[in-house]
């Protein structure tokens, strides 16, 4: 099961798509979809997570809690929607785009990717591509 939830006034739209994008992201990397809740918010809120459970006293667009079990996907992953509206503009993308990025960057560590080197970084990329490709085409 998929949740959207939001902490502002920020509302995801087409969040069926979006699910159902989720869900064939889960399958295609031989994992099964458990509880995953999507929390929008703004960098305050997100902010204080980062402190609090992390203690990075950093903005940041997203952060994953995973309570996965074995290949079953759980968790909870909360996203900045004014870290993204930054990072769209930085990147020269639009927010739709990047919010799916940041959307399926969550995931993806539940999944067991990580970019914490230069070259999982490249793999995360690599996958998060993929995945934008395939919403794309849905």
């Amino acid at each position: 099961m998929i949740d959207f939830y939001s902490e502002t006034d920020f509302n995801l739209t087409d969040t069926e798509k979006i699910a159902s994008w989720i869900s064939e992201i889960v399958r295609n990397e031989a994992h099964e979809l458990g509880e995953v809740s999507y929390i929008f918010c703004d960098d305050a809120y997100l902010h204080k997570l980062n402190v609090q459970f992390l203690d990075h006293d950093t903005l940041t667009d997203v952060i994953s809690f995973d309570n996965s079990l074995g290949t079953q996907v759980h968790g909870e992953i909360y996203i900045s929607v004014e870290r993204v509206r930054e990072n769209a503009k930085e990147f020269s993308d639009s927010f739709e785009d990047e919010l799916h990025r940041v959307i399926i960057h969550g995931l993806l560590h539940f999944c067991g990717y990580k970019d914490k080197t230069d070259e999982e970084a490249a793999m995360m990329r690599s996958k998060e591509n993929e995945a934008l490709a395939l919403l794309k085409n849905m």
